[in-house]
């Protein structure tokens, strides 16, 4: 087999045999996959549907496939090189087979920044493989224009928006939240749903208290349980710095809410951080995976929701 395949021959290759890198095989490893019974090749397909709930009139499964794999960005305590890792790691050809195996496994929505990146791969992969995966824009408001991200993801086909954790924490420190409520009603101008992410708990107070309306929260979820957990700005593993006072108040916001942060930069197992963020509420849990994490990932989610039964919170349904 040629190794410099082209980048169809790859991802088409890649979907049947998504345990081996065959781009960079080994001799013995492509003699191996060779003499290898079909059947064990092929990417099993979902034991039953994965989960949905709504956000808005978008119909979302209830793990979504989060960003750092276009991005690069890894919190990762002080470990320098691992975002760099990260990039180097993810090519275009990676990406769209990581996005591929997700869709393989019943995942039906990716949560993606808006940049330069995000847009040529998600449209060279929507074009190469017909995919209908939703995409749900994390937008800054830049202090130029601070539509320019909403409006620039929804053209290129985002199916809902939300502003940035950051973003929103540092608008409700200044007590003025005019900058959110500005991006919900440009959400809403343009029929998708609008979002408000925050890694304080008082986003989603503040937000509720004001009477706004967003269409759901983006809130971070993890017990803190964890040796290099906190407290913040010290590290950048944790990023939930009172689970449970946002359990507590979460339990009487009636929108939908997506948990992020939920392994604590890979620092929770997903059986432990999945039914954490599930039994305690969260509608959905948005989390970064490696190709090889794809198919545990969908199966252990699916084992935490169906274990979920006793909530304080309703899921949205």
């Amino acid at each position: 087999m040629n190794l410099l395949c082209d980048r169809r021959h790859f991802l088409k290759r890649s979907a049947l045999a998504a345990s081996a890198v065959t781009a960079a095989a080994s001799f013995e490893e492509r003699a191996l996959l060779a003499a290898a019974p079909a059947g064990e090749l092929a990417a099993p397909k979902p034991a039953s549907p994965l989960p949905t709930g709504k956000i808005g009139g978008l119909s979302v499964t209830r793990l979504i496939c989060g960003g750092n794999l276009i991005s690069g960005f890894a919190h990762s305590r002080d470990l320098i090189y691992v975002s760099p890792l990260l990039k180097h790691y993810f090519t275009d050809a990676k990406v769209m087979e990581t996005l591929r195996l997700c869709e393989q496994h019943g995942i039906n929505t990716t949560i993606l920044r808006v940049d330069d990146d995000t847009i040529r791969i998600l449209s060279a992969y929507r074009k190469e493989f017909n995919s209908k995966i939703q995409w749900i824009a994390q937008v800054t408001l830049p202090s130029k224009d601070p539509d320019l991200d909403i409006k620039r993801a929804i053209d290129h086909g985002a199916v809902a928006v939300y502003v940035h954790g950051g973003v929103s924490d540092e608008v409700v420190e200044t007590g003025r939240l005019e900058p959110l409520v500005r991006a919900l009603e440009v959400a809403r101008k343009n029929r998708v749903p609008g979002g408000i992410a925050g890694h304080a708990v008082a986003v989603p107070m503040a937000c509720e208290k004001a009477g706004l309306q967003p269409d759901f929260f983006m809130k971070t979820l993890n017990a803190k349980n964890y040796w290099s957990a906190g407290p913040m700005p010290r590290l950048d593993s944790v990023w939930e710095e009172t689970p449970r006072e946002t359990i507590a108040f979460m339990t009487e916001v009636e929108k939908p809410w997506i948990a992020y942060k939920v392994l604590g930069a890979g620092a929770i197992h997903p059986r432990q951080g999945f039914a954490y963020a599930f039994e305690n509420g969260a509608d959905f849990v948005c989390v970064g995976m490696f190709d090889f994490q794809v198919a545990e990932d969908v199966q252990i989610a699916r084992e935490a929701i169906a274990r979920a039964k006793v909530r304080t919170r309703s899921w949205c349904i």
